[in-house]
């Protein structure tokens, strides 16, 4: 399948972490993260999520979700992945009421320090078309412009909504693994 240069949609959204970016493990919540707190992240747009391997080894997160009137199954695989940023790369199943087709969609996750207790997450998305996309638009009439289009307010919607609640989600983990920390460390003493 070959992903062609053109940009279907592309967004990026910011949020705050009230946690030191030494602290954030962006690779670690994502490859850890559960269906529920995932479900929690873009409701009601998330439906489901777990986390799988490539056969040569790589790490992958699938999730299924509703982006505009199109349910999305992501098949991210990690090009990079990091405490402070993750690259996913995912051929995308996109169903549609004019049946199915396939975008290839790159997600960015980075954490960059704001001060020492502070630490802005943002959350990248954009999508390609695929040539079985651009079949697609053919076989029904539709031009690239209007997909791009609607996929460009569909996703930029769905984006600016999941960020705020996937920087909470990765502060609650910084703070439990902190949690953590702190009271192995303190029964260690205790001995």
């Amino acid at each position: 399948m070959k992903v062609l240069d053109r940009i279907l949609s592309q967004s990026a959204y910011t949020a705050v972490i009230d946690v030191p970016l030494d602290r954030v493990d962006i690779a670690e919540w994502l490859f850890t993260l559960s269906e529920a707190e995932y479900l929690r992240c873009c409701p009601p747009d998330h439906i489901a999520a777990g986390v799988s391997t490539t056969d040569d080894g790589r790490r992958m997160m699938i999730n299924v979700e509703q982006i505009g009137t199109g349910l999305v199954i992501q098949h991210y695989v990690a090009e990079e992945a990091g405490k402070t940023y993750c690259r996913m790369n995912s051929i995308s199943d996109v169903f549609t009421t004019n049946g199915r087709t396939q975008v290839n969609v790159i997600w960015e996750l980075k954490a960059e320090a704001i001060d020492e207790g502070r630490t802005r997450y943002t959350n990248s998305v954009t999508a390609h078309p695929t040539d079985v996309f651009m079949a697609f638009l053919d076989k029904h009439g539709i031009s690239f412009e209007d997909a791009a289009n609607a996929r460009q307010a569909a996703g930029s919607d769905h984006n600016r909504r999941e960020t705020p609640l996937f920087a909470a989600s990765i502060a609650r983990r910084a703070k439990s693994h902190a949690k953590a920390h702190t009271k192995a460390h303190t029964q260690e003493q205790a001995k």
